[in-house]
């Protein structure tokens, strides 16, 4: 089950610890994926929206396997085949000022 660990725990990021989805996503010029999964709304979708951060459509199929597929531009926003996810970003860190 590609991006779960044996116990069927998903993977966290080592920096800041939150649950992540890691994938290799395509087939010829493939992607090494790590997203976060918090789905989004149309509105957050748009929100986070930048040049270099993608917006992925986390599917899981009948056996419960999740799969990252490529949001084209003609993809629905309010489709129902899967939670639309975006590319992992650790939160800002806390200020660690000494004096």
């Amino acid at each position: 089950m590609a991006g779960r660990t044996r116990g069927g725990d998903f993977p966290r990021c080592p920096a800041c610890g939150t649950p992540v989805h890691k994938e290799l996503v395509g087939l010829r010029a493939a992607l090494n994926v790590t997203a976060d999964l918090t789905p989004l709304t149309p509105a957050e979708q748009a929100a986070v929206r930048e040049p270099n951060r993608l917006i992925w459509c986390l599917r899981t199929n009948s056996l419960g396997h999740r799969r990252l597929t490529w949001m084209e531009p003609w993809h629905p926003p309010d489709c129902t085949r899967g939670d639309h996810v975006t590319e992992h970003r650790c939160p800002p860190a806390e200020p660690t000022t000494l004096f």
